[in-house]
């Protein structure tokens, strides 16, 4: 027994039914700004709902809370805990550091476009720094779901449409939140979170919370590949789902955590269950009341309950009393509590330092790294002309009211920002040019609807009384007319998007595509800057502007990141991470899909629209231009010459594809196996290697209901996208 395992026993024998009961169960605590209704949502009350928490802090009955990220505030409620425990056990605080605590890195569909696993590495390890030093243990993230549906507004959480790119990410972010050697949390790290296990993106008609149906093919070879690789990664905590998959709440999910997650892959942390979600096995029809939802999610293997008032949890006691849960069950499951704080060093060190905690998220370094970010996010979707890049001393319009909206920059799912100091497009190109105008064109308060983050702080803004929008348009199209260039900043709102904001449309809202036609009508050069977290109807906008750049929702220093873009300081490196329909009508479109019976006729299945994306997945411009060639191919190794042939450095991300011409099922028509982003000076050239091995050609095979191998063909595509043309074949005889 080691020195964990031997402190979480003494600490066990000792505790109360009703104790360990309590270290189960994580609390919200939120208290509403003074004078603030209740939630009723959230079913919070102002008054009563922190006062339960705080007693059942002195009871030694409650194990976690979140939502707290004042320090102070974070010490005075750990010594609540363990003045008023009797075995000292100090209080697990979680967050959701999404993209970032203080300092806003390019939300999560972002970093996976950069392509770049340092870079989210990095990013998170920031984001880590900063959460830790204010007293949070524990991140709920990363999201790893995958998500082929662009409807669901929690696209914008995760990597994207393919496997093997989200598992890259998942591991890159779990290494930069925990920190440590060999899957250990350290001193500057944070438990990382991967969620929602499993199947969570593939929610029907992308209506966030609807049920999923998902074959073993699908879960095995697409959906659980991200968690996989977070679990080897180290990550020391999983997440459940809402929804129900394939009929059985995933919440109550036997097989899910404990055939998949332990007995399959080793997880060796603990699971939480997403927010009332054991609670809403009761809701949902498949438990009978909250002492048997408590009971079946125990039992199922969740080990802590994330409870935002009356915690199922609570009857634990009683139902081992009745024989409903073993004693043996909810033992194992303190016992994964108690390890996590034990290992976390929270019974030698239970407080934050104040003055630390904040020289820490006042680090110039931690802008820096999300600069960075921020440039090699973006995505160069159109360079007609080689519009781009801009000449600083052009006159520039800037339009549109996404470019001077500081809060829509920073993305969804943030909470503990300093808008002060965000950085909007109009900030950044004002800092970079001389000349610059900017006219919002189009209402701001247009994105005034329901959030169901509005409680947070997350509410829109309004426009100013007497604010007339025929003139604001036509000032807009003035302002065009009289600069050199005009840049368009259109896209959603940061509310339109997130948990709880599927939308049924792709269009840009409101008066935006009005407004866009209006500027390119004058005849000024136009560049589009799409600020988003999904795709969006770019049809109009793909024919008829030249240049189109996706910044996302680009975070604290996205203005001057997207100036840095724009004026040639950087070329744009990024690359889709899914594939970019035409119209919502396509959705769900993927780009590794099978072979059907009529394959030439693949891109002509619908009568009134190409079958074709708007934008292939691995999509990507630069301002310099690559050529592939010398390609060498065997089935161990692959091998390509990727040549800069212009006159300025920059970076691109080389993409490697198989595909399985036969064998014992249809496989996609191509897969990503491997990329590497290569920079490269000018008018240089660089080899790039790929090593292939027998995992690369493994996957779940439904008839056989086991992983297999295949002797086959295989074609073999590298390239700067999914569409790449240069091809090379190898065979497998066994």
């Amino acid at each position: 027994m080691d020195a964990v395992q031997k402190r979480v026993e003494e600490l066990l024998e000792g505790m109360s039914p009703a104790e360990k009961a309590g270290q189960l169960t994580q609390y919200f605590y939120f208290k509403l700004p003074t004078g603030a209704e209740a939630e009723p949502a959230l079913g919070l009350d102002v008054t009563e709902q922190p006062r339960a928490v705080e007693a059942a802090l002195r009871r030694g009955e409650a194990g976690s809370l979140l939502f707290v990220t004042d320090p102070a505030e974070i010490n005075r409620l750990q010594r609540l805990a363990i003045e008023g425990n009797p075995h000292g056990i100090p209080v697990l605080f979680g967050f959701d550091v999404i993209h970032g605590l203080r300092t806003i890195f390019p939300v999560p569909i972002a970093m996976a476009a950069s392509w770049d696993p340092e870079t989210i590495e990095r990013g998170q390890a920031v984001a880590a720094r900063e959460a830790r030093a204010v007293g949070i243990h524990w991140a709920f993230a990363p999201m790893v779901d995958i998500a082929r549906d662009p409807r669901w507004g929690r696209i914008v959480e995760g990597a994207g449409e393919d496997p093997y790119l989200g598992s890259v990410v998942a591991a890159a972010q779990v290494r930069g939140f925990q920190g440590g050697a060999d899957g250990e949390v350290g001193a500057d790290g944070v438990i990382a979170g991967p969620k929602h296990f499993g199947g969570y993106g593939a929610a029907r008609g992308g209506r966030d919370y609807d049920e999923v149906d998902l074959s073993d093919h699908e879960l095995w070879n697409v959906y659980f590949p991200p968690f996989k690789a977070a679990v080897e990664a180290g990550a020391g905590n999983i997440m459940t789902a809402y929804m129900d998959l394939n009929g059985v709440p995933a919440t109550g999910n036997h097989w899910l955590f404990t055939e998949v997650l332990r007995d399959t892959w080793g997880f060796d942390g603990f699971v939480v269950s997403d927010a009332n979600a054991v609670r809403n096995l009761a809701t949902r029809g498949f438990a009978r009341d909250l002492a048997d939802a408590g009971a079946r999610a125990v039992t199922a293997g969740v080990d802590l309950e994330m409870a935002i008032t009356d915690p199922a949890y609570a009857h634990l006691p009683a139902a081992v009393a009745d024989g409903a849960v073993s004693q043996e069950v909810v033992d194992a499951r303190v016992r994964k509590i108690l390890a996590a704080k034990v290992r976390l060093g929270l019974f030698d060190n239970p407080y934050v330092d104040e003055a630390r905690a904040r020289e820490i998220l006042a680090e110039p370094a931690h802008r820096e790294v999300a600069r960075v970010a921020a440039q090699r996010s973006a995505v160069l979707l159109r360079n007609e002309g080689d519009l781009l890049p801009l000449r600083p001393e052009s006159s520039i319009a800037v339009l549109g009211p996404l470019a001077d909206a500081k809060r829509d920059t920073l993305g969804p799912w943030v909470f503990d920002f300093d808008l002060d100091e965000t950085v909007t497009v109009l900030d950044g190109l004002r800092a970079a040019a001389p000349n610059v105008t900017y006219a919002p064109g189009i209402p701001v308060g247009q994105r005034t609807f329901p959030s169901m983050f509005d409680m947070f702080g997350d509410n829109a803004p309004s426009d100013p009384p007497g604010f007339d929008a025929d003139a604001a348009f036509a000032e807009a199209v003035a302002t065009a007319t009289a600069a050199d260039v005009a840049v368009v900043v259109l896209g959603e709102w940061q509310n339109m998007i997130g948990e709880a904001a599927s939308r049924s449309s792709l269009d840009l809202p409101g008066r935006q595509l009005d407004l866009l036609e209006a500027v390119v009508a004058t005849g000024t050069p136009t560049v589009l800057l799409v600020l988003n977290g999904r795709p969006l109807d770019l049809r109009w906008a793909a024919e008829n502007v030249p240049a189109i750049l996706d910044i996302w929702y680009p975070g604290t220093q996205g203005g001057n990141a997207v100036a840095d873009l724009l004026f040639g300081v950087v070329s744009p490196s990024g690359k889709l991470p899914f594939t970019w329909p035409r119209t919502v009508g396509q959705v769900p479109m993927t780009y590794a899909h099978t072979r059907s019976h009529e394959p030439a006729n693949q891109g002509r299945r619908y009568w009134d629209e190409q079958s074709t994306p708007l934008f292939p997945f691995g999509h990507g411009l630069s301002y310099a231009r690559f050529a592939y060639s010398d390609l060498v191919v065997s089935d161990s190794a692959v091998t390509v010459t990727v040549t800069n042939e212009s006159d300025r450095e920059a970076a691109e991300v080389v993409q490697l594809y198989l595909h399985q011409r036969h064998g014992s099922a249809a496989r996609p028509v191509r897969e990503l196996k491997g990329f590497e982003r290569v920079s490269l000076p000018a008018r240089s050239s660089r080899s790039v290697t790929f090593t292939l091995g027998p995992e690369h050609r493994t996957y779940w095979n439904a008839a056989e209901r086991d992983w297999v191998r295949d002797a086959s063909v295989f074609d073999v595509w590298v390239g700067g996208s999914s569409t790449a043309e240069l091809t090379g074949t190898f065979e497998v005889h066994d």
